[in-house]
């Protein structure tokens, strides 16, 4: 199973509690509450699930789901 955008936002949404439709794809997703537990969730998530090789450090320096994407999407 490939990572996509759509994953991204669902498995964001999944651990903040949230519906994907509610999670925008723009906005610094600690304003949302994704904390360092959240993050490194789907920091493991990402590596089981997908394969991607990323850090903690990678994701939490911009944390927004447009960002992410563009970082990760070629490491799967």
């Amino acid at each position: 199973m490939s990572l996509t955008l759509d994953t991204i936002r669902a498995d964001v949404a999944d651990v903040l509690g949230e519906d994907p439709a509610d999670v925008p794809d723009d906005e610094n997703l600690a304003d949302l509450g994704l904390d360092s537990v959240r993050l490194m969730s789907l920091v493991e998530r990402w590596r089981g699930d997908h394969g991607v090789k990323v850090s903690f450090v990678e994701l939490a320096e911009r944390p927004g789901v447009l960002v992410w994407w563009d970082l990760l999407r070629d490491r799967a």
